[in-house]
C-alpha cells in the first residue's frame, strides 16, 4: 500500500468545497468529505487500477479517481514511493488547471 499525500492546494480545495456543500445543506459537507475518505485508501492500495489521464504526458503517471456521489475527481500522481494528490477537481470544469502543481 502506498502512502497518500495531499498537496496543500488539494487540502485548500477540500476545505473550500466542504464549505460550499455546507451552505447547500447542513451535513452535506460531511458526506462529501466521507466520500473522499473512502476513495483515498483505494488509491493508496491500488493506484494503477485507476485510469491515467490521456491529455497529459504519459511519463507523469497522472491518474484520476471519480467520486461516486459528487461531480469531483481526485487527481493524483502514481510515484514510486507515494501517491501524491494534486487536486480534487470538478469533473467538468477547468480541465488541467492543476498541471502547474506537478513537480
Amino acid at each position: 500500500m502506498s502512502v497518500v499525500r495531499l498537496s496543500p492546494e488539494a487540502v485548500d480545495e477540500l476545505v473550500e468545497m466542504a464549505a460550499w456543500y455546507r451552505g447547500q445543506r447542513p451535513g452535506l459537507e460531511l458526506e462529501f468529505l466521507a466520500e473522499v475518505d473512502r476513495v483515498l485508501p483505494l488509491i493508496g492500495g491500488s493506484p494503477a487500477s485507476f485510469p491515467r489521464l490521456i491529455d497529459v504526458p504519459e511519463d507523469l503517471m497522472i491518474r484520476r479517481a471519480l467520486l461516486p456521489r459528487f461531480p469531483y475527481a481526485v487527481i493524483f500522481m502514481d510515484l514510486v514511493a507515494e501517491v501524491r494528490v494534486l487536486a480534487v477537481a470538478h469533473a467538468k470544469r477547468r480541465p488541467g488547471y492543476w498541471l502547474d502543481r506537478v513537480e
